[in-house]
Parts: C-alpha cells; sequence; structure tokens
C-alpha cells in the first residue's frame, strides 16, 4: 500500500510539473477529480545546507550551522576544512575577505540565522582547586539551574545574527558585558563597555546584546566592570568557519587557562594581596602544586581537567584545540608532552599554519591550534600533560613555586578507561622568554598591504611613526582617584594623565557633544575616511611589565616591535613590516621598547583601547578612539531616530538613581 501511495504521488507530481509547462488556454478544465488522486500536493520549497560544522563538539549532533537561506549553496567543509560554503560561482572559503563589502555595501558573509541566549550574572562560591571562593561573581544559562564557571560556551557560525540577552542579578555590583575581539562593524552599542558605549547594567536590570558574527574563530566574554571579571565573569565564545590546515575532529569545548585568587580581585585591586594563587584549566586547578607545599588536604584537590580524544591510532589522529587566556594578571607558554602545534589561527586572524611546540598566549590572546602526537611518544602511553608556564619577569601578578611542577594544568587522554596521572616528559630547551608569539611566523591568510603614509602624518619629529602614545606611570593620584597609577597619553599631554570613565555619561550618548572632552576621558578623535589608515606608536616607560594591549573594534597591523626605547629611535631603526604583517587584537609592548601598529578608519564609534592586565586598566592604563565622529553622529543621532541610543538611555535612566543610593565608590578607572 505504501508503494502505491509514493506511485500516486509521483504521478501527481509529474502531473502538476507538465500543466504547468503548457501553453495558456482560452477554455477551463472540468471541475470534476478523478476519484482517488489527491488534490493537494506540498512541496517543499528550496532549502540551503544545514550541517554539523567540522569543529563542532563530537558529543554534541544538536548545534548546526543553518544557511537554509543561502538556496543553491553547499556545504564543502566535511571534505575540506579550508571550504565552507560554495554553488559552483560563488564559494565562501578561507580566502573570502572577511573585512570586505560586497555589492551592496555589507560585510561579505555568508548569510546565517538569528542565535538568541541568555546569561544572567548572579554572586556565588566556587570550588575550582582545592579551596572555596565565596566572592565568585559567576555567569549562569537560565536554562540551567546553577551557575557555571567558565560561563556558557556561545556558539555561532560564520555570518550568524547574535542576540544575548545579559540579566544582572549582582547584589552589590553593575555590568557590562564585552564581546572580547568581535568587531562590532557600526555597531558600537553592543561593544559592552561600560563609560563608553552604555551605562553599566543596575542590579534587577538587563541589556541585549546583538552583533553579526563577521569574523570566525575563537575568542571569549567577560566583564568590562573595573576589575569584576576577574571574579569569574568569562565564558568562551566560538564562531565556527573555515580553517588554513586540515584536522580531523575538535574533541572539546574551548580551553581557558587563568589565574586565580581566592578573595576578590576587588581587594587585590584595593589592597595589594593575593590568597592561595593557582592557575586553572576550564575552572579547574592545584593550589597546592603552584604553592609547593601543602595549603590543603590533598584529597581535596580535585582531578586535573582532562581532554579526552578517543583511542589512540597508528595513524596520528589531528586535533583542533582552541586556547585562550582570559588571566586578569598571567601571561603562559603552553605545550602538551609530545605533541607538536600547528597554529592556523590567532586572534580571529586566520593565517597561514606554521608548527611549533609551545605557544605563548598574553591576556586576551586566542591560539586555534592542530595538535598530533609525535612519533617520538613511548608505545602504549595515553596520557599527557597539558602545561602552562608563567614566563619570569612577565605580567605576572602572581608567582608560582618554580621548583614545583605548578604548570602541570590537565591532562590529554586516549583511550576509553579513566585517565591517570601523566608519566610524560615536558618538551626540552622551550623557549619561556616574556615575548610575544613570533610575528614573523604569523602570516594571515588574507593579505592586508598598508600604506606606507598613514593618514595621520607625524607632527612630532622624524623619530616618530605617526601619533605616539606613551604608557606612562604617576607617583601621585588625583584625590578622587586614590587607585590611579598608570596612563596611556598622546605626547601632546602636558602631564600624566590616567583615563577615568564616568559612568553615567558613557562616550556613545555624547558624540554631540558640545563641550570639550575632560582630560581623564582620554578621547583621541581621528576623523579620517574609510579607506585612510593611521599609526599608532605605543612606547613604555620600563617601569613595570610588559603590557598586552587590546584596541576594541578593530584588528590591527603589527608593523614594528622593538626593544630600545622611543626617546633613542632613530629613522634608520625603523624597519616596518606593510607587506602583509602579523595582525591581531591584542599586542605586548616590552619593557622600555614600543609597538607600531596600524589600523583602517573603517568602523565609526568611540574604541577602548587598555592594558589586558586587568589591575593596570583599572589603575588608568587606557584611551578611547574616536572614530569619524561625524559618521558615528549620522548612524546614532538621538533616541527619537536610533532604537540603540534610547536603549542606551534606558539603561543609563535605571543606572543612575541606583549608582546614586549604593555604597560603592568609584575609586579606579571603571573598565
Amino acid at each position: 500500500m505504501k508503494l502505491l501511495d509514493q506511485l500516486w504521488a509521483l504521478l501527481t507530481y509529474l502531473i502538476t510539473i507538465s500543466s504547468n509547462l503548457l501553453p495558456e488556454r482560452d477554455f477551463e478544465l472540468s471541475d470534476q477529480v478523478a476519484l482517488g488522486i489527491p488534490t493537494h500536493i506540498h512541496i517543499d520549497p528550496p532549502r540551503g545546507p544545514v550541517f554539523k560544522p567540522p569543529g563542532g563538539h563530537p558529543g554534541d549532533d544538536t548545534f548546526q550551522c543553518d544557511y537554509s537561506a543561502m538556496v543553491g549553496f553547499k556545504d564543502c567543509s566535511a571534505k575540506n576544512t579550508s571550504c565552507w560554503l560554495t554553488n559552483g560561482d560563488i564559494t565562501f572559503d578561507i580566502g573570502t575577505d572577511y573585512e570586505g563589502l560586497n555589492s551592496n555595501g555589507d560585510i561579505n558573509m555568508p548569510v546565517g540565522i538569528k542565535r538568541s541566549y541568555t546569561i544572567i550574572a548572579q554572586d556565588g562560591s566556587y570550588f575550582a582547586d582545592g579551596l572555596e571562593f565565596s566572592e565568585a561573581k559567576l555567569f549562569r544559562d537560565i536554562t540551567k539551574p546553577a551557575a557555571q564557571y567558565p560561563g556558557p560556551w556561545i556558539q555561532a557560525c560564520w555570518g550568524d545574527l547574535i542576540e544575548i540577552t545579559v540579566l544582572n542579578s549582582l547584589s552589590t555590583n553593575g555590568t557590562s558585558i564585552h564581546w572580547h575581539g568581535i568587531r562590532q562593524w557600526f555597531n558600537m552599542q553592543a561593544d559592552g563597555v561600560n563609560g563608553v558605549t552604555q551605562c553599566p547594567i543596575a542590579p534587577g536590570d538587563q541589556f541585549v546584546y546583538t552583533f553579526n558574527a563577521t569574523q570566525y574563530g575563537s575568542s571569549w566574554y567577560h566583564s568590562h566592570y573595573t576589575i569584576q571579571y576577574a571574579d569569574g565573569l568569562v565564558g568562551p565564545i566560538t564562531l565556527h568557519g573555515p580553517s588554513s590546515a586540515q584536522y580531523d575532529v575538535a574533541p572539546e569545548q574551548p580551553l581557558l587557562f587563568t589565574d586565580w585568587i581566592h578573595n576578590s580581585a576587588f581587594s587585590l585591586l584595593r589592597h595589594r594581596t593575593t590568597l592561595s594563587p593557582s592557575i586553572l584549566l576550564n575552572g579547574i586547578g592545584n593550589v597546592n602544586t603552584f604553592a609547593g607545599q601543602p595549603v590543603v588536604d590533598p584529597k581535596l584537590i580535585p582531578t586535573p581537567y582532562t581532554v579526552n580524544v578517543g583511542e589512540r591510532t597508528a595513524n596520528a589522529t589531528r586535533f583542533l584545540l582552541r586556547l585562550i587566556n582570559t588571566s586578569f594578571g598571567s601571561t603562559f607558554v603552553v605545550t602538551i608532552d609530545s605533541h607538536m602545534m600547528q597554529v592556523i589561527e590567532v586572534d580571529f586572524v586566520p593565517i597561514q599554519a606554521y608548527t611549533t611546540k609551545e605557544v605563548f598566549i598574553g591576556i586576551g590572546q586566542r591560539f586555534n591550534v592542530i595538535v598530533e602526537l609525535d612519533g617520538s611518544a613511548p608505545p602504549g602511553e595515553n596520557d599527557f600533560w597539558i602545561r602552562a608556564y608563567i614566563p619570569e619577569n612577565c605580567t605576572g601578578e602572581i608567582e608560582p613555586n618554580r621548583t614545583s611542577p605548578y604548570e602541570q594544568v590537565g591532562i590529554f587522554h586516549y583511550g576509553a578507561a579513566a585517565a591517570q596521572t601523566p608519566t610524560s616528559t615536558p618538551w626540552a630547551n622551550l623557549d619561556l622568554s616574556c615575548t610575544d608569539e613570533p610575528y614573523a611566523s604569523i602570516t594571515p591568510v588574507v593579505e592586508w598591504i598598508v600604506p606606507p603614509t598613514p593618514a595621520n602624518q607625524p607632527t612630532c619629529d622624524t623619530n616618530c611613526s605617526g601619533e605616539v602614545e606613551d604608557i606612562t606611570t604617576g607617583d601621585t593620584p588625583p584625590s578622587d582617584y586614590p587607585l590611579a597609577f598608570f596612563g596611556l597619553n598622546p605626547t601632546n599631554l602636558s602631564s600624566w594623565t590616567p583615563f577615568r570613565i564616568d559612568y553615567s555619561q558613557p562616550a556613545f550618548l555624547n558624540l554631540n557633544l558640545s563641550r570639550n572632552w575632560t582630560a581623564n576621558e582620554l578621547v583621541v578623535p581621528e576623523d579620517y575616511t574609510a579607506q585612510d589608515w593611521i599609526y599608532l606608536t605605543i612606547c613604555d616607560d620600563s617601569y613595570t611589565s610588559p603590557h598586552p594591549l587590546h584596541l576594541h573594534g578593530h584588528d590591527f597591523a603589527i608593523l614594528q616591535v622593538g626593544t630600545q626605547s622611543c626617546g633613542s629611535l632613530l629613522p634608520s631603526d625603523l624597519s616596518l613590516r606593510r607587506d602583509n604583517p602579523a595582525r591581531r587584537d591584542v599586542v605586548l609592548v616590552p619593557v622600555g621598547g614600543f609597538v607600531i601598529i596600524a589600523f583602517k578608519t573603517d568602523n565609526p564609534g568611540n574604541w577602548l583601547m587598555h592594558c589586558h592586565i586587568a589591575k593596570h586598566a583599572a589603575e588608568g592604563l587606557g584611551l578611547q578612539i574616536l572614530e569619524r565622529q561625524p559618521d558615528a553622529l549620522r548612524r546614532w543621532p538621538d533616541a527619537n531616530h536610533s532604537h540603540a541610543v534610547a536603549e542606551a538611555q534606558r539603561v543609563c535612566q535605571n543606572w543612575n538613581p541606583w549608582w546614586a543610593t549604593s555604597s560603592e565608590v568609584q575609586d579606579d578607572s571603571g573598565v
């Protein structure tokens, strides 16, 4: 009977198609219908591809990339991870200029779907490494009963529209959430920096962040309310897309490395004290090995975080891992015993693959790597240490006992049986110096050619390139800003000026400001065109440590990094790499040295630039770049013509009365 039904359906379908091909006639067919033939047949409209991304978690088939709107396209990633979608004429792949514009003037990206998440910021307690941290601030997925650390994994596919509702259930803090490295093209209202793009979200209020996945790769989200993220408000982001080298499987969600203390980071900031620190991998650590002595009963130490990768095979499997440094003050050199790493992406920038045994990861930096078992690994060995070394004299706020194996933070495990404590041998001759990953190794797939002359021609003298910003320290903080210590100051400032925002007056709501910006707001205007480039030379005063500087709203080209002081820099010392230089969104400024970066002024808005050592940012090491103010004002004129402005005003209207009656005091920069 089923076969007869299928034959009837096919016959009717052919009759329908044939009748549609007939020419129009000047008579009507009989209304009588033959007995037993269906009168209506539903034919689904054609759809584009829906597929599990190659980097999806092997244990979860529910997450799918959905390009239903892209009729005629096919998924080309299954056999070739450098390809994503194609219809024969148009292909979205690793070579697509993801910052370029299409014929409609929109970003060149696929058409995905809308993905919605709701997360709650709340007070909590967290047991990570043998000690309880009772002052934690954690994220909770609204669909789950408990908060978690790290926060919920935000996943989307290249071209998706992402909508994330953040509810603030904290008792004594506002909050705002920054989506680190997301370009937010013409979308500064979603950048999540209180005092710059919005007022903080008051306790009991919420804010909806909406943005497009114009990029793909790995990143994280975190609070930008003073030093708050160090208490636990962080989580991973994965935007699925193509890769520059082939891999077999992505065995795990992103790997988040962080430093951890057991008193609030607000205490660290105000009293400069830490309590029994450690290193965590995806929320698990060992306070005893970090200290090199028993801090707690060893029975209280949790099992190290374990990456389970299945059976060990004769032909080594290639595993995609996503490495992210979410620390408040520590830099890591990450290795896996007996496994080489092929680096394929840095900070959302796909690169030509290179192979290494260690990766230097500064705060805020991210790496996608393909990991493969080395041929020298002993037969039958199934457990290998994942190690996170802290380089000496680097950015650290915490210091390990270096005679202890503090760096053993996780296990890379083969086989179905439970993981065992590894006996694997660490790599020899590692480079544990405090220097960024070699820029000569970072060659972006999508090339940039930086023009030899920036739009911001030097106004100082021939010893600089572009504008100069000095990282400086101060001995006497302002009376109303007792924690001020750093400045990131343009050379035209006559005195040291630490950066400080006003929670209640975000720059986003003051784009048409009639008064001058105050000194502490540190607004640097860059009013050029979308085709212009500006150069920034950033100089360090050699007083403290290297500084991982992060620029919002942009990737930047790294033209040169040097260890000599800007004061002694001569034109003959400059050797700018302009032909497809390394690029990323966090760069490490050497102690007493300099970096020269360049970026296109193609994203109107107010963008924060700051040190990602959380304490340094809170102590004033930041500034705002106001990019193309007239275009920004046309984009966001007022509440009557912009929903984004109206929503920002609503958030401020809820924030201001809460802040006025709060016992909290802004004694730092606010970011």
